[in-house]
């Protein structure tokens, strides 16, 4: 794979932006695309693309729901990104039907003990859970483009537990890949709530193609020397490199420091699945916002200046 020069960075913020709540056509998303501007293409009931200046997707919200079978259920009971390989056909991240941990999909975030008066709901494995895509949002000006989606968290009662706005904003730039800010409000709408588990099923998470799970690549870089992610909380940051058809990629998973303290880190195994788990509770109408950048490159990974910088900017 060839890397390219154009970065995206997501923002949470729609001020300034063309919003629009109804999908263009896929004729004119082409055309925009092909006159050099991002643009959002809704595959509506299936996915939507955040389209890049060459006409081709390069992040995937995905939020199709089938329950015609056992299989399709689980395979669609989880919304998620994917981010997109050059070329905006095959994917740099593990989807719905992998051999390793098939609840592991691109960006996604979940907790598997959410706790609701005497019951306790798993919204990780969503074996009898769900994720229900409700609305969506997007818009794209000169040199960004977000979906701003409304997910349900739906317990194992039916019922819901809470109300996500998720937003994913991507915007030019020049010194990675791509970088995808991704913000998430949760609010409690079933009553108090408390959203537990561990660092392994719980948290705002990142998951490489099932071929890493396959050759075993991912290695982890750290702010620091000596960090040892089981034993210390509130990591700043975290990148994984790993390797897909040949190629070598990074992704710095970057915390805001407004998120909840006490994140535990999952940051060590081979198949390259990582990311904090803070333990959240919300009082019934309450709601709290967790912000995350995703920065990936291709080519050999960053050294610890490089990255802390690229987290400054983000940080600061």
């Amino acid at each position: 794979m060839k890397s390219f020069p154009l970065t995206l960075i997501a923002i949470a913020a729609m001020v300034g932006t063309n919003l629009t709540t109804s999908s263009r056509s896929l004729a004119d998303e082409s055309s925009a695309a092909a006159g050099g501007k991002l643009s959002v293409v809704d595959h509506a009931g299936q996915h939507a693309d955040i389209v890049g200046r060459d006409g081709k997707p390069l992040l995937r919200y995905v939020y199709v729901r089938d329950t015609s079978s056992k299989e399709r259920d689980f395979d669609t009971a989880k919304v998620f990104a994917h981010v997109m390989a050059p070329g905006g056909e095959d994917t740099l991240t593990s989807g719905a039907g992998g051999a390793l941990f098939p609840h592991h999909r691109g960006i996604f975030i979940g907790w598997n003990k959410i706790r609701h008066n005497d019951q306790t709901h798993d919204l990780w494995h969503v074996r009898d859970t769900v994720q229900k895509h409700i609305a969506l949002e997007h818009g794209a000006d000169d040199d960004s483009a977000f979906i701003t989606a409304t997910i349900h968290w739906i317990g194992k009662d039916g019922k819901p537990l809470i109300e996500e706005q998720r937003t994913m904003r991507l915007v030019d730039g020049d010194d990675a890949y791509a970088v995808i800010d991704v913000t998430s409000e949760l609010t409690a709408v079933a009553g108090d709530l408390v959203l537990d588990g561990d660092p392994e099923h719980a948290g705002i998470q990142f998951r490489p193609a099932q071929e890493v799970g396959e050759n075993k690549s991912a290695k982890y870089t750290f702010h620091a020397d000596g960090v040892d992610p089981t034993k210390q909380e509130d990591l700043p940051w975290v990148a994984c490199s790993f390797t897909i058809d040949g190629s070598q990629w990074t992704v710095q998973h970057i915390s805001h420091p407004s998120n909840p303290t006490g994140a535990r880190w999952s940051a060590y195994r081979d198949y390259g699945r990582f990311g904090p788990f803070p333990v959240i509770e919300l009082a019934k109408g309450e709601s709290r916002v967790l912000q995350f950048r995703f920065r990936i490159t291709a080519g050999e990974t960053p050294d610890v200046e490089t990255l802390t910088t690229a987290a400054s900017r983000f940080r600061d």
